[in-house]
């Protein structure tokens, strides 16, 4: 006769939800081929960065600066653009195209469409944006209306930083934690963008927003009909660009809502949704080099280089308040607001980590995640003007605080280094020779 269960054993019995669990192989090729183009976006955004600083700071400084303000365009739609505003408006908004498709493909066929997966990064990200945003806001709470204006500058991660960072710590990081740290930078630089869009408008014209779906509509129609001709899609994204940027609302916004237009699947007559990439995933694959390679690191090298004067600038600078919220906010607040939100989501949700991993993995990510700097450079700007002595010691507060969280995630995950070197030499393991590591089980 079978032994009855009480309700407690029963409960014990459940399967227990995982966080950072495995994804599906598919899912880990894709990720790894977005963080192999992103490394390389890391480290060529650096070279631009320093390059900046370094010209920045030289006896032909003044070259630097003239160039950065050379305007160019034409005298319509506000079209006649210093070189450093096109990067910011213009090239930017390639980045956020990608963004936006990135985050579309991941909640509409990637591993996060599961809710109980999404939750996690996307928990991380507003934690990651709330607690910074709050920590600045304190710091500046006495210095006035024009240092507050500078709450969202530490709210984003820069994925390609990031990134460049772990390749070069060489950390065996399961892919897992690689894809949470990619949608955590991800969501958090749309929720940025969000906040562009609603807190850091300029004179609205909402003849030219209401003309901007125009195009726009003309734009979804075509990619949702799967047509790939650059010449029909391209020359519609640019009015709707120009239109957007004429109404006031910063341009970027542009590049978000054109990728969340383009369909993720598939259509059926083509063979159906598994029979291979959308057209997402085939502007993606043409368009993040162009992102991460040109776009980004060009927009860093116009917005990076600011004049620090030696010990006394760089003084000058760090006690300023607005520098000192913004160091305070990206090493702590973004550390605690993402590690935090993660510990919260397990505990309300009673998940448990993976097994294999140790919450000093997430503590690692979480420091690393305090390297903000694409987005972080833009909000300066549209907070304080580009001529504005708070924004040259925002840029050098960015560059100070995403270079404190590297060293203090270095010093983390390096440690964990060891052990996932091992972990690794067991993922590649393919005893029964399909070609798929026997750690992924059958697909």
């Amino acid at each position: 006769m079978p032994t009855p269960t009480s309700p407690s054993d029963s409960r014990r019995s459940r399967p227990v939800a995982r966080i950072f669990s495995r994804s599906s192989y598919p899912e880990h090729l894709r990720v790894a081929a977005i963080l192999r183009k992103e490394t390389v976006g890391g480290a060529l955004l650096l070279i631009a960065t320093v390059a900046a600083l370094i010209w920045a700071n030289s006896p032909a400084s003044e070259s630097y600066f003239a160039l950065r303000d050379t305007t160019v365009g034409v005298d319509f739609l506000h079209l006649m653009l210093p070189l450093g505003h096109w990067a910011a408006d213009g090239l930017l908004a390639i980045f956020f195209f990608v963004a936006g498709l990135e985050l579309k493909r991941e909640f509409v066929a990637g591993d996060l469409r599961n809710p109980s997966r999404a939750a996690v990064p996307v928990a991380a990200a507003f934690g990651g944006v709330a607690l910074p945003a709050v920590l600045y806001t304190v710091v500046n709470l006495a210095a006035g209306p024009e240092a507050l204006r500078g709450w969202a500058i530490p709210t984003a991660t820069d994925i390609a930083f990031a990134l460049a960072v772990l390749a070069v710590i060489s950390t065996h990081l399961p892919a897992a934690l690689r894809t949470f740290l990619l949608t955590l930078a991800v969501v958090d630089d749309l929720i940025a963008i969000a906040i562009i869009a609603v807190f850091y408008p300029g004179e609205l014209h909402l003849s030219m927003l209401a003309f901007a779906l125009i195009p726009l509509a003309a734009f979804t129609f075509l990619v949702q009909k799967r047509i790939r001709s650059w010449y029909l899609l391209l020359p519609l994204a640019l009015a709707v660009w120009i239109l957007i940027h004429a109404s006031g609302i910063h341009a970027t916004v542009a590049g978000v809502l054109l990728g969340f237009a383009v369909p993720v699947l598939r259509s059926r007559k083509n063979g159906g949704p598994e029979a291979g990439p959308g057209l997402a995933e085939h502007l993606e694959h043409h368009i993040r080099p162009l992102s991460a390679g040109v776009a980004v690191p060009l927009f860093a090298f116009f917005s990076a280089g600011v004049a620090i004067g030696g010990a006394s600038g760089l003084k000058s600078a760090l006690t300023d308040s607005v520098a000192v919220g913004i160091v305070v906010a990206l090493v702590a607040g973004k550390a605690l607001g993402v590690f935090g939100a993660t510990w919260l989501v397990t505990k309300t949700s009673k998940a448990e980590l993976d097994d294999g991993l140790a919450w000093i993995d997430v503590a690692g990510l979480a420091l690393l995640a305090g390297m903000g700097f694409t987005v972080s450079l833009l909000i300066s700007e549209l907070s304080f003007g580009v001529d504005s002595a708070h924004n040259d010691h925002a840029k050098v507060a960015i560059l100070a605080g995403s270079l404190i969280s590297a060293l203090l995630a270095a010093i983390v995950l390096r440690a964990r280094n060891r052990h996932y070197r091992h972990v690794a030499e067991l993922e590649t393991t393919d005893r029964d020779g399909d070609g798929i590591p026997d750690v992924f089980g059958k697909v």
